[in-house]
């Protein structure tokens, strides 16, 4: 048992932080708005497990939001760094090690004939909607609700009062005029879609979407809805972009999408390929990335972009893939899914729902299966949140949000997968028909 969490040290750093650092972190679910309480600050990672500075051990279900295939500061990774930091930490200049990164995505990820590197998530998702406005000479751009691509301004959009109206901003700071050529529709509505193509389609440059959501927690697109992206963009001449920032390299050696129906035109990555640094890309046929300067008149820069520590992190990273290691990521995936509903079970805590893709699960206080962005934020996030902080007092670190999704990583052994459900049945409990009020 860890213990009443955070500890004295970790409350007296957040405190120490919020004389300096806007609400006291670098990114805001860090702050535990949504689930209440003060944040545990981390010390040290390894293997599956965080450490606080408090001392205190915790399995990880986060993992830098699954950027971290392989658990915490696997050796070959922290190898490579170490090798290429002495080497140079940055040279703003073309080196081999971009090149060899961009051969092993390459040979992964067909659609990507030709990519380019960014610094995050961020700007791979703003540069792709950039070049599908350059290569189509249109402006809108069509987004889904629950997906979130970044906080670049023109995706910071929300739904307007109906169906596939004009899109309004999402956050303070987004002027209106930057939104306008954003449409928002529900996820998971291939009907909505094909009516707003109907309507704009001669307007639209791409269609931005997850395969998989997994910041409204785990929703996976269904087929006939992927599948009319693509069928509505070749029709009236625009852009497919699959943002695999998520699920790039998370469930498979590549991108999802073309399993599960969307040949895309555009792909975005992160997370996983930059082996836990900052690394962003975007890709796609080489006829549309020739719009892309220097080739082209699509302009994007960027002095850190191809960073030669963070390519030699991913290139690590992506060496160390193998079919043996997603299959165990499966295994353990789907045992500890089944050990989660099994404990809600007992607990008595009702409505609950799981869902899950490979090592991606959320679960959800609510009936499922949870399809759209209104099903996902309508289930009950007071109950998550107590769940939440049973759990992390025995130990397990969840996301500190009921819209996210976990990640388990190739470190995690059977044991830990027991340990983890040990701490489950405790956050259960937390929810369940005797717990405190």
């Amino acid at each position: 048992m860890n213990g009443r969490a955070p500890g004295p040290r970790s409350r007296a750093l957040f405190a120490r932080a919020e004389r300096v650092l806007v609400g006291g972190v670098d990114s805001p679910v860090r702050a535990y708005g949504a689930v209440g309480g003060t944040p545990v600050v981390f010390a040290a990672g390894r293997g599956a497990h965080l450490v606080d500075v408090d001392g205190r051990r915790y399995l990880d279900l986060v993992n830098s939001w699954g950027a971290n295939l392989l658990g915490h500061a696997p050796p070959a990774v922290v190898a490579a760094v170490r090798r290429a930091a002495g080497e140079g930490l940055s040279f703003g200049a073309p080196s081999p090690r971009e090149q060899e990164l961009a051969e092993r995505i390459r040979s992964r990820v067909p659609a990507m004939e030709r990519l380019r590197f960014v610094n995050s998530g961020t700007e791979a998702t703003m540069s792709a909607v950039r070049v599908a406005r350059g290569y189509t000479g249109r402006s809108v751009v069509v987004k889904f609700s629950g997906g979130y691509h970044g906080h670049s301004d023109g995706l910071l959009a929300a739904a307007g009062s109906g169906v596939a109206t004009h899109a309004l901003p999402d956050s303070a700071g987004v002027p209106r005029s930057i939104v306008r050529e954003t449409r928002v529709l529900p996820y998971n509505d291939p009907e909505a879609l094909a009516e707003l193509f109907e309507r704009e389609g001669d307007a639209i440059a791409a269609v931005l979407v997850e395969p998989i959501a997994g910041n409204m927690g785990v929703v996976p697109g269904r087929r006939e809805f992927l599948a009319r992206i693509g069928r509505c963009c070749r029709a009236h001449g625009a852009l497919a972009i699959a943002d695999e920032v998520i699920t790039g390299f998370r469930l498979r050696r590549g991108i999802v999408a073309p399993s599960l129906g969307l040949a895309p035109d555009l792909v975005t990555l992160g997370k996983i390929v930059g082996g836990g640094m900052p690394v962003g890309v975007y890709g796609g046929r080489a006829e549309i990335l020739e719009v892309v300067a220097p080739r082209g008149p699509v302009y994007q820069a960027g002095t850190l972009a191809g960073n030669p520590v963070a390519m030699a992190a991913g290139a690590a990273m992506l060496d160390a893939l193998h079919p043996a290691l997603y299959r165990d990521l499966e295994r353990r995936g789907r045992r500890l899914a089944d050990g989660w509903r099994t404990a809600a079970e007992e607990a008595g805590v009702a409505p609950f729902s799981l869902q899950r893709v490979g090592s991606m699960l959320s679960p959800f206080f609510a009936v499922g299966p949870i399809r759209s962005f209104d099903e996902a934020r309508a289930s009950n996030r007071a109950a998550y949140a107590r769940f939440f902080h049973g759990a992390l007092d025995r130990g397990l670190y969840l996301p500190p949000s009921p819209l996210e999704t976990a990640f388990l990583s190739a470190a995690w052994t059977d044991r830990d997968v027991d340990r983890a459900l040990g701490a489950i049945r405790a956050g259960m409990r937390n929810v369940g028909p005797g717990a405190d009020p």
